[in-house]
């Protein structure tokens, strides 16, 4: 469990790290949405190696990204299974009572796949290289304009970054408490799929009083401080885009202008 990477922070200073948090979020936000649009191996090869470059360039090793994916296999499995069984299509390889396996149906799954992969690397970029803290300010920054309109955008903020601290001393909380439960004989890689749910139960209780126990303590520290409004706070780091983040931005350009000329001119 706590090597799920979604909301740690790794010090050092790479180029990655010394890009402004709101040019890594508006990179992470289009390379989402640009990944939604791919539907071939040549645009999938290029979204890929574009993350990979981005990897290089954090100077941090892959292995950290690729212990990051392992607590979420089986999610990612769970996914490529329902998209290689239920998607139509012609020839049919073989099939099974109600269900068929097809050529487009290993396809796609495939392409989920990756696209599910590459989506998780790119987040995880954005959690590695940058603080909590930094992570909601840029938020607060981008979503401003919202306010007009009566979007609570400080209190948004806010929340997220208590949330990205809290989950992983959750994910360590949680790791202490299976090695507990270890020590005194609990197995939680044996046994069918139900034993292994039930295994599980003893985790949780004592998990959710730890968390409940951490927010009374955070509630009340924040009272003791004074923290009344958080819209009235004061912040420590300011942003301010550099000439790195020009580079970046033309980089993010040059990205989507290349997709697009392989996504049209090469396979229409």
């Amino acid at each position: 469990m706590n090597n799920i990477m979604i909301g740690r922070f790794v010090p050092g200073n790479s180029w990655v790290h010394r890009l402004d948090p709101r040019t890594k979020m508006i990179v992470t936000f289009v390379y989402i949405i640009v990944m939604l649009w791919a539907n071939n191996w040549q645009t999938y090869a290029w979204t890929a190696a574009f993350v990979v470059a981005l990897v290089k360039l954090t100077d941090q090793p892959f292995k950290l990204y690729w212990d990051g994916l392992k607590p979420i296999f089986w999610l990612i499995l769970f996914t490529v299974i329902l998209q290689l069984l239920f998607t139509p299509g012609t020839p049919i390889l073989f099939s099974v009572g109600p269900f068929q396996v097809t050529v487009p149906g290993i396809l796609n799954a495939i392409y989920v796949m990756v696209r599910f992969v590459l989506i998780i690397l790119m987040s995880t970029i954005l959690t590695l290289t940058t603080p909590p803290t930094s992570i909601a300010n840029a938020l607060e920054s981008l979503l401003s304009p919202f306010k007009k309109i009566g979007v609570p955008v400080a209190e948004l903020a806010l929340m997220l970054a208590i949330a990205l601290r809290f989950v992983p001393l959750l994910m360590d909380e949680m790791q202490k408490i299976m090695n507990a439960q270890k020590s005194r004989g609990m197995s939680f890689s044996t046994g069918g799929p139900i034993k292994r749910a039930k295994a599980i139960i003893p985790l949780l209780i004592p998990l959710f009083i730890g968390a409940l126990q951490r927010a009374l303590d955070l509630a009340n520290a924040m009272e003791v401080r004074g923290f009344k409004d958080a819209v009235q706070r004061t912040k420590y780091r300011i942003l301010s885009y550099q000439k790195i983040d020009k580079v970046a931005f033309t980089a993010l350009i040059g990205f989507v202008i290349i997709f697009f000329v392989i996504k049209t001119w090469l396979h229409g």
